[in-house]
């Protein structure tokens, strides 16, 4: 049924850098620090925060260790990222049911990153999405800003623009 737990980090249209922290007793969400700093995200024109739910699915990892086949790099060392597009902002901490749509892979500062695409299964428009299709129809311009954003999100840090396999190309779950 491609329905998984998603432990929900950082809620929509916030700018807080959160994550779960993978090396503490208990895994806490906690925020990100670089070079003493907390971390945020800017806005980046025209998307304010992060631009859904985002959070990753528990017990999973991209290994270092290993390049993708997909992407020619290796993993970031953290849990799977999850991008959830349903209608409900959720809380830091939350963990939702989600049912898969599609992914997108990223290639963040030169490490595999994927992106699942996926909605609330509570969500009272789930119903109405059972692929990346769906999302197209249903949400013109939201799979084109997820893309954007990513590509772009680390530019006002210094950053380069980050990459995509599949040149940015959404897959079906």
């Amino acid at each position: 049924q491609n329905v998984f737990n998603m432990v929900v980090e950082v809620p929509r249209w916030t700018n807080a850098k959160m994550e779960i922290a993978t090396k503490d007793p208990l895994n806490p969400i906690k925020q990100d620090v670089k070079k003493g700093k907390l971390r945020y995200v800017a806005n980046v024109f025209p998307h304010k925060g992060y631009i859904w739910n985002y959070g990753a699915i528990p017990q999973t990892w991209e290994d270092p260790g290993h390049k993708d086949e997909n992407t020619g790099c290796c993993g970031d060392n953290d849990p799977i990222d999850v991008c959830e597009i349903g209608s409900k902002v959720c809380s830091r901490g939350e963990v939702i049911r989600v049912k898969v749509l599609g992914t997108l892979a990223l290639i963040d500062e030169g490490e595999t990153d994927w992106k699942i695409i996926a909605i609330n299964v509570e969500d009272p428009e789930a119903g109405n999405y059972n692929d990346i299709n769906d999302v197209r129809r249903m949400k013109p311009g939201y799979l084109e800003a997820t893309v954007d954003w990513f590509r772009r999100y680390k530019v006002p840090d210094g950053k380069p623009e980050n990459q995509f396999a599949f040149n940015g190309e959404f897959k079906d779950k």
